[in-house]
């Protein structure tokens, strides 16, 4: 589905701006030891699942996905969102590819005049949201200066109550000039954009996370969301590290995959930064609360 709609601009906002301090938000420091990880979601009733089985060159699933199109001026992202396969589609491996290219067949406009960039962006809004569970996915992410993937939730109620009331759940994000690092962040009334909670994950030894596949999920319960990586723990949020603001979790959230390219916080891709790239996803999974 390709319908654009107000929210989902603001909604795109939230990436970018959550973005320029998560590095510097309050959490476990990049790397810090992690903590055990969380009891194992598989012995919970599965939700939501998509292992992406499917032909080469298929489209995802439309009974669980829906597709947005369009740029994002707020993001200042470079990226025009196109529909069906054209940037989103399964390798018949077992895989969905989100591939952002430099190119524009289709003579698309970005607020900056003809856009320079395609990619694709997903969302299960009106298929499937949930409250509380465990939510994963497998990927394997792509490196490059101005490279932007993320992996994240929206509250349903966006379209009444708006961005930031509406909260949103960062699972995963990266910055290509950030090669070792992902960030995961909480947005709402009182600490969204730049005020964002949330912390980084540094892998060791100068690892890249576009070196292989790699795990990212969020354990969410009331009063409080775990981040992990492999199973590793690295950060825990509750109302108490809100100064006092509201905690807007509570309530069903839906899943969003993306990849952008360019905007405030990963900045303007260069000559270095390789096309096509790809964020290559095995797996979304998401397991109720035992």
């Amino acid at each position: 589905m390709t319908v654009q709609t107000s929210w989902r601009r603001r909604a795109a906002l939230t990436t970018a701006a959550l973005a320029c301090c998560a590095s510097a938000l309050a959490g476990l420091p990049s790397g810090a030891a992690a903590a055990p990880a969380t009891p194992a979601a598989s012995a919970a009733a599965t939700t939501f699942s998509d292992d992406f089985n499917g032909p080469a060159g298929a489209a995802v699933d439309g009974g669980k996905w829906q597709i947005e199109t369009g740029d994002n001026v707020n993001n200042h992202e470079r990226q025009y969102y196109t529909s069906g396969n054209k940037n989103a589609a399964l390798d018949g491996q077992g895989n969905l590819v989100i591939t952002a290219r430099k190119e524009n067949p289709g003579n698309y406009q970005c607020w900056y005049g003809r856009c320079e960039y395609t990619s694709a962006r997903l969302n299960t809004s009106g298929k499937f949201t949930q409250t509380y569970g465990h939510a994963e996915a497998r990927m394997k992410i792509p490196r490059g200066q101005g490279i932007w993937p993320a992996f994240w939730m929206l509250g349903a109620d966006i379209g009444s109550v708006g961005w930031p009331n509406s909260g949103e759940i960062d699972i995963m994000e990266n910055v290509g000039f950030e090669p070792g690092t992902v960030h995961g962040t909480l947005h709402g009334p009182g600490y969204s954009g730049s005020g964002g909670i949330g912390a980084g994950y540094t892998l060791p030894g100068g690892e890249a996370f576009a070196d292989k596949f790699h795990t990212f999920a969020v354990d969410w319960s009331p009063n409080k969301i775990t981040w992990s990586v492999d199973g590793k723990v690295y950060q825990t949020r509750t109302p108490a590290d809100l100064n006092g603001n509201r905690w807007v979790f509570d309530k069903p959230f839906f899943l969003i995959l993306n990849l952008a390219v360019g905007g405030y916080w990963p900045g303007d891709p260069n000559g270095s930064t390789p096309f096509p790239s790809k964020l290559v996803v095995d797996y979304v999974r998401v397991t109720s609360n035992n």
